[in-house]
């Protein structure tokens, strides 16, 4: 395929966008404390522009205090930040790339934590995510929020952006006015469809007033907000041609609300392109240029849906953060160099929401957020480094490190590369994992890393061989706590029969209910089983982010699993375990089958045999603790880049 779509040229009013590529108004919360614009935040969207992004939307800018989503949301509502975008605009024009910056107001969807107020909505109704009862804005402060917005879009121009994009997505101020599932007003703003639509309508029409016939506005939507009561896309098809009438240049079609935010950060279990048709709906009402967004990852699925008529531009939010370089990498036709978004949620969203992060990553590329503070460039002092493990630590670190020019070995004990990372992919879910394998090893080869399977390293090994730099990987091994009867050589690991290697039976127990646990007994389930979960904790798959547990406890209900938590077990038998439920002493027996999934620790038999030896030593990942993959991954490259 030549991508001859995707790297055609399109004009969206008198801008003219060099590619359909698409970098969409992510947050990140790189800004600085004080809202205005950060170094990391130029050094991130410059990686984006340089890697060949045809328009880049900086994400959620405030045009209010009180409009802030996230605590150091970058803000418009003072002519002190003009210099801080200049600068951000001046970088991000250096490769050639449009840039616009997304005018927004959180109104009843953030916290009074992080505006340190009472947020203000249409109506007094509040968010069921935020929970904070909001303030109903007066009529006269409505028409006062409309020259806010108006008076950052002038900002923005003379700041130097291309265009600007006006928020009307996600369940924020302007969807809450558009919404009638969050504007109960009576007034000019709201109680039939045209006064819920005049805030919008003021908006697009004052900033057209304000910067001139020639200067684009885009304008972003959710085509469904997937809430009871909340627009549905034959409701937002008419929004979007009125939006063009009063003078909108581009729609960028997205999807719900907080109140149904798993639809905003999908599993892999959401196939690629799932609100493509979506915009084909919208695209079908005006005459304007449609953006598509919603995991679409993948060039071939990207150029087809331009083909197909149904947008002409391509958003892809988190695969640019797992490769700033789709752009280039696509017109170079090295399709197969692009670090593969595997829509874990670890990083975008995860990190986003840890209140000891608070901003965004990627798993798979971890130099995302890093850009400015962290160098793979080329060493003049090259180094002989063994890497044991071919997880995602010892796979990254090995990649990076032979990206620096050190010679780099990788050995892994298994005939397959991959470690447990490879056995996570193999749900049916989870194959995306696979594709950051297949990443990581391609690029390993590309830059010289020899891969050595079937090879358990000892430290004669390791002193045979008399490396510079020792990278241990070596990762964890299933946990077996002391209980009586565990010992069992019937029983089941949970690793051994996602691999294939043991066979459940028809009445399945799976002792243990966190991510582990849960998905393989989802995909023992599939298979036909009758599976039972165990779980101490008062809930299972707690340790699995809230939108993908949502999709994962759908599919265990589909297919029957039955879960019983707060249950301690206290001694196992051939056919069940005796437990403590509610301090009460109960059997569980009949089963088949017993599969424990009882956590991980850490396997590191090498660090004490070898620290002492002259070579420089480092361990990564869960052979430091047992954690999630991106610890692997950021420890790896940090490791690896400091060479």
């Amino acid at each position: 395929m030549s991508f001859e779509k995707l790297l055609s040229p399109i004009s969206i009013g008198k801008m003219k966008v060099k590619n359909r590529f698409v970098v969409p108004p992510m947050g990140t919360n790189f800004g600085n404390p004080d809202s205005s614009v950060s170094q990391q935040l130029i050094d991130y969207y410059t990686a984006r522009a340089k890697g060949g992004f045809g328009l880049i939307v900086v994400e959620v800018t405030a045009i209010d205090p009180l409009g802030k989503a996230i605590p150091n949301e970058i803000g418009l509502w003072s002519d002190d930040f003009i210099p801080g975008f200049k600068k951000l605009v001046d970088e991000v024009h250096k490769y050639g790339a449009k840039i616009a910056v997304q005018l927004h107001h959180a109104g009843r969807q953030t916290a009074r934590g992080v505006i340190d107020g009472q947020p203000v909505a249409p109506s007094a109704v509040p968010c069921p995510v935020m929970k904070d009862m909001p303030r109903e804005l007066g009529t006269d402060e409505v028409h006062e929020l409309i020259r806010k917005y108006r008076d950052a879009a002038v900002r923005a121009k003379k700041a130097g952006f291309d265009a600007v994009e006006i928020h009307g997505a996600h369940g924020y101020l302007i969807a809450q006015f558009m919404s009638p599932y969050s504007n109960k007003r009576i007034d000019e703003f709201g109680g039939d469809f045209i006064s819920r639509m005049k805030f919008p309508c003021e908006i697009v029409k004052g900033v057209r007033q304000d910067l001139g016939a020639d200067f684009p506005i885009l304008f972003r939507i959710s085509a469904d907000e997937k809430v009871h009561g909340g627009r549905t896309v034959h409701e937002t098809k008419a929004i979007a041609r009125l939006m063009e009438e009063c003078g909108a240049d581009a729609m960028h079609v997205s999807i719900c609300t907080y109140g149904s935010m798993h639809w905003m950060f999908v599993p892999p279990s959401v196939p690629q392109g799932f609100n493509t048709d979506a915009a084909a709906e919208v695209k079908r009402s005006v005459t304007i240029p449609v953006i598509a967004v919603g995991r679409i990852h993948d060039p071939y699925l990207a150029e087809d849906i331009l083909l197909s008529g149904k947008a002409d531009m391509i958003s892809m939010g988190r695969a640019s953060l797992s490769d700033p370089e789709i752009p280039n990498k696509v017109a170079e036709n090295r399709i197969h160099e692009i670090s593969p978004c595997i829509a874990c949620l670890q990083g975008c969203v995860g990190n986003l929401f840890d209140p000891d992060i608070l901003k965004v990553s990627c798993l798979v590329n971890p130099l995302t957020g890093r850009e400015g503070v962290i160098s793979t460039d080329k060493t003049t002092e090259p180094k002989k480094v063994v890497v044991v493990g071919s997880g995602p630590g010892g796979l990254k670190a090995a990649y990076i490190a032979a990206q620096k020019g050190h010679d780099v070995t990788c050995y892994e004990k298994s005939t397959v590369l991959g470690g447990q990372f490879r056995v996570a992919g193999i749900p049916s879910t989870k194959h995306d994992i696979l594709s950051a394998i297949k990443h990581y090893v391609t690029m390993g080869r590309k830059y010289g890393v020899t891969y050595k399977t079937d090879t358990e390293v000892t430290a004669e090994l390791i002193q045979k061989e008399n490396p510079d730099v020792v990278i241990l990987a070596t990762g964890s091994v299933p946990l077996l706590p002391r209980i009586k009867g565990i010992e069992n050589p019937s029983f089941l690991k949970a690793i051994d029969v996602l691999e294939g290697k043991r066979e459940a039976g028809e009445k399945v127990l799976v002792v243990g209910g966190g991510m582990v646990g849960s998905e393989t007994a989802e995909f023992i389930a599939e298979r036909g089983s009758k599976v039972t979960i165990l779980e101490m904790m008062p809930a299972i798959a707690v340790d699995v982010p809230p939108g993908p547990r949502m999709y994962l406890l759908a599919r265990l209900d589909e297919y029957g699993v039955t879960a019983i938590t707060g249950a301690k077990v206290t001694e196992f038998r051939e056919d069940g375990v005796t437990c403590l439920i509610a301090d009460k002493e109960e059997m569980l027996t009949g089963y088949d089958s017993i599969v424990l999934a009882m956590g991980s620790t850490a396997f590191n038999p090498l660090e004490e045999k070898i620290k002492d030896k002259g070579y420089e030593v480092f361990v990564i990942g869960d052979a430091i603790k047992a954690r999630k993959a991106i610890s692997a991954t950021e420890e790896a490259l940090k490791v690896a880049a400091s060479l």
